[in-house]
């Protein structure tokens, strides 16, 4: 296809963000209590990150003169429940201020409520592996619920399927005993009963609101042969999610690469292919495979049976921003053909509207706009024009 493909009228097209990786001064997050740990692992902490606590004006404006309709920013529960049970209303005003300058800039504000930090005593009481974590999480979406009374699109809680990749609990479902990288299926149950109950209190408080939660989507694919294990491989990494939408009035699809699984020398015997030499890979490794977003929206499709996605991140690390606009004209066409087939895509969300702190380092840049680490000027990409002209237009590239 060729241009051929229009998007619908309404369709959303933006950029996304997450409180923690662009606000700074995130003090009262595991998150920050980690990063500053004497033995932490990262590379470096977020400390100032982007300052978009304060930016955040010059942010959306940037975004609304390039063209581009929607934002997609997180707000951040450790400064809105500094402690159980005390709500800070100054943090939630806060907030509001964000909506309403999206407002004001003609910009459609879609607001995460939990993109993965999480306020200090959180984990103190046990986390998601506590009894009453869904009953918790649910009251923090009520405490949100106050000023989003005029936001349409809510994102109850991003990428579960990673926070429960990336725990350190790992059983195997079948035998009960420690296994390589495996999920635990138990914290994903308990993610998924937060995320509805979290949708029943938005759905109660806010009518017509439109409430979804986003997956990690690695496009699984097989080594001729090895289809069974990978779908046993995916099941508790992506699909048990999807399943979970099914209800749900959207799902974010969140695209960057795909995974081949196959035959390995490791205790099961199956699972991720490692690339060979030679791979075109982005700056945080991974193979350079634009397609990966056509893929991530059927196979998102066909599991939770034609609920509505929304692209909610998508895009590439990249110092050379030729390669950025490449990229997503790769991965917008593979888009393109998605909806072409059937797939009912609402939106397009580029991760990320900034430079920011990518979970350990800033050296990862998916931005659109630059950020100075010392001044924290603004500069804005060509590939942040070149988007908001696709925006203008609404034809895909094929």
């Amino acid at each position: 296809m060729t241009g051929t493909v229009t998007v619908p009228a309404g369709f959303l097209w933006g950029a996304a963000t997450a409180a923690h990786q662009v606000e700074g001064g995130n003090v009262n997050t595991t998150n920050w209590a980690d990063e500053y740990h004497p033995r932490a692992t990262v590379s470096e902490p977020s400390g100032d990150a982007c300052d978009s606590y304060h930016r955040y004006p010059e942010d959306i404006a940037l975004l609304a003169g390039a063209g581009l309709t929607a934002y997609r920013f997180s707000i951040e529960w450790a400064r809105i429940e500094p402690e159980e049970g005390v709500v800070s209303h100054a943090q939630l005003a806060h907030y509001r201020n964000m909506i309403e300058t999206c407002r004001q800039l003609g910009v459609e504000p879609v607001v995460t409520l939990h993109h993965f930090s999480f306020p200090r005593w959180w984990r103190a009481r046990g986390g998601w592996g506590a009894p009453d974590s869904a009953a918790v999480f649910a009251n923090y979406a009520r405490i949100a619920s106050s000023i989003l009374t005029d936001v349409t699109w809510v994102i109850t809680i991003n990428e579960p399927n990673m926070m429960v990749v990336n725990s350190e609990s790992t059983v195997d479902t079948g035998t009960g005993v420690n296994a390589p990288d495996e999920p635990d299926p138990s914290l994903a149950r308990a993610i998924a009963a937060a995320h509805h109950a979290a949708t029943e209190v938005l759905h109660e408080q806010l009518p017509g609101v439109k409430v979804g939660w986003t997956i990690a989507n690695q496009v699984y694919q097989a080594v001729p042969g090895w289809e069974a294990q990978r779908d046993a491989w995916q099941y508790w990494r992506e699909d048990f999610y999807l399943e979970q939408a099914r209800e749900d009035d959207f799902i974010g699809v969140q695209s960057y690469l795909r995974t081949v699984i196959g035959p390995t020398e490791d205790a099961r015997g199956y699972g991720p292919q490692e690339w060979p030499e030679g791979t075109d890979r982005t700056l945080t490794g991974w193979e350079y495979y634009p397609e990966a977003l056509g893929h991530a929206l059927r196979h998102t499709w066909d599991v939770t049976g034609g609920v509505p996605m929304m692209v909610t991140e998508n895009g590439i690390a990249a110092s050379d921003d030729e390669r950025r606009i490449a990229y997503t004209t790769g991965a917008l066409a593979a888009m393109g053909d998605a909806m072409a087939d059937g797939c009912d895509v609402r939106g397009y969300l580029h991760w990320s509207l900034l430079d920011n702190y990518e979970w350990g380092s800033f050296a990862p840049t998916f931005g659109l706009i630059a950020v100075d680490r010392r001044t924290f000027e603004r500069t804005p990409k060509p590939s942040l024009v070149w988007l908001g002209g696709i925006a203008r237009g609404g034809a895909l590239p094929g």
